[in-house]
């Protein structure tokens, strides 16, 4: 470990990996970064196959990492495509209400959005269908900052950026060993290749936590795998959505509640329920990972969540298996779904951290050893976010190798 071949590597080129790579040849131009990942290109996982939606932040708490991101995060990201001709959409969405029992949740958002400085707007029936003609609902909130992007096309302009800069990024190179030293810290990819470097970061998403522990740290949290699985509205049906229409949140599960959602490409994309995934990657029941599953079923966090919200993920097991009971879900928002409407679509699989007592972990969370920074939770609204979430990290690493910023 005498020799350095960067000053910093970055495990995972999903939009959170590459836009730290960006973010650090921008701050300290010169700097030389390595980013490895497993799959031969670029956020092949959770920024591959998300619905697109570029997040107002109406829905985190005030001063969470979460809503102040979201909330640059979303305008620089439209900035962002605009300047660099990535396909995107600032279209607004509506929340909507559609049973008494959720109206106090609604008012609440309607607050929430004030206290953040979002133009939000409250709607009645009627005016719910000025927006959204087949749309039923008691009453609704209109966010006017909300948008669609291609997260996709954006990774890979990170990743072009940085490369651009100086970086290299490395595919196909799959983390199998990490030593560390004082200064130092070396990285064995399965190849046999060993990179070594004078700080890592850590943005492997579904797989961050068993890279932390890889490194000798104890991330105090498990990343539990949760499968989004979705619909696509037939062609011939897709004028039935306008927009962005979604259903007031649950706040046990602020992630969950299926919505409707016209994406950049025009289709209308319907979902997600949730489900746990059987492997880390794994996108259909037929995908299972047996060591995986064995240390998902092994942590007690998983079995605390199990009985604290079994009947929730009853039902979301139940909308998984029965495509009736999926569109039922569905016609609380939009009556005139049929289930010959509904077509399969690409799953997507959600790295959400769990702590031992079973809390979901309900904001970003990193975490900083000796030589390292690790981002131990960054789903949604992390694409819509790493741009800020890019700077955070690189000013920590940059911190650690003690580059000046530019």
């Amino acid at each position: 470990m005498a020799a350095y071949d960067c000053e910093v590597l970055v495990i995972g080129a999903g939009i959170v990996g590459l836009s730290t790579a960006y973010a650090i040849t921008r701050a300290a131009p010169g700097t030389r970064v390595v980013v490895l990942e497993k799959e031969p290109g670029p956020a092949l996982h959770q920024t591959g196959r998300n619905s697109g939606v570029i997040h107002s932040g109406i829905y985190y708490p005030p001063g969470s990492l979460k809503a102040r991101y979201a909330l640059q995060g979303s305008a620089e990201m439209v900035k962002f495509c605009t300047e660099h001709a990535i396909p995107h959409e600032v279209t607004g969405k509506l929340i909507v209400a559609t049973d008494r029992s959720e109206l106090p949740r609604l008012h609440g958002l309607i607050q929430r959005g004030r206290e953040h400085g979002l133009p939000v707007r409250e709607l009645g029936p009627a005016q719910i269908a000025e927006y959204e003609p087949e749309v039923r609902g008691l009453a609704a909130i209109h966010v006017g900052t909300t948008g669609v992007c291609d997260f996709g096309a954006v990774a890979r302009r990170f990743a072009r950026l940085a490369e651009d800069a100086g970086a290299r990024i490395r595919y196909g190179s799959e983390v199998t060993a990490i030593g560390r030293r004082p200064g130092r810290v070396a990285v064995r990819t399965a190849d046999g290749t060993v990179h070594r470097a004078r700080a890592l970061v850590n943005c492997a998403g579904l797989h961050c936590d068993r890279i932390a522990r890889l490194a000798g740290d104890a991330p105090g949290m498990r990343i539990v795998p949760f499968r989004g699985e979705y619909f696509t509205l037939a062609p011939d049906r897709a004028s039935l959505v306008h927009g962005l229409v979604y259903p007031v949140p649950d706040p046990a599960f602020p992630f969950l509640g299926v919505h409707l959602t016209r994406g950049i490409d025009g289709a209308v994309h319907i979902g997600p329920n949730a489900v746990p995934a059987l492997a880390r990657e794994g996108y259909d029941w037929r995908t299972l990972h047996p060591a995986e599953l064995a240390g998902t079923l092994a942590y007690p966090g998983c079995w605390r969540i199990a009985r604290r919200h079994w009947r929730y993920g009853a039902g979301e097991l139940h909308r998984s298996l029965s495509r009736r009971a999926f569109t039922d879900a569905v016609r609380r928002l939009l009556p005139a779904a049929r289930e010959e409407d509904l077509v399969p679509s690409p799953a997507g699989v959600r790295a959400q951290a769990v702590l031992p007592d079973g809390t979901l972990v309900d904001d970003f969370l990193f975490a900083e050893s000796p030589g390292m920074v690790h981002v131990l939770n960054a789903p949604s609204p992390a694409a819509t976010a790493s741009l800020p979430i890019g700077r955070e990290v690189a000013r920590r690493v940059l911190g650690v190798v003690g580059r000046s910023r530019a």
